[in-house]
């Protein structure tokens, strides 16, 4: 099954950035990864919350290869740079419908 990750991030240091986007982009493609959206440009139609100020997606063919992605060795300074430079929410999704009414590619 496919799952989705969804990031929320607001920057509060940019140094980590060129470093980030420069690697962080290949690593996500040698774990099965694939940028759906990665884009400042967010629209408020509902809701209460504060739009972040920037949003990704990132399909993956499986939970595992998130997790594998996420807790690698590459990934780790990346990681930690981007949250000593920024504050956020990083959401794991499953390529799911509960009522198994859409549908939903493998």
């Amino acid at each position: 099954m496919k799952y989705y990750s969804v990031a929320e991030i607001n920057i509060t240091n940019r140094r980590w950035i060129p470093a980030y986007v420069r690697n962080v982009t290949k690593i996500v493609e040698k774990y099965g990864g694939r940028y759906l959206a990665r884009t400042p440009n967010i629209e408020k139609i509902e809701g209460e919350e504060e739009l972040p100020q920037l949003f990704l997606i990132i399909e993956w063919p499986s939970k595992a290869e998130v997790m594998n992605f996420y807790k690698s060795e590459e990934y780790k300074p990346y990681l930690e740079s981007r949250k000593n430079g920024s504050k956020g929410k990083f959401i794991l999704i499953a390529g799911e419908d509960i009522n198994k009414i859409a549908q939903i590619p493998d």
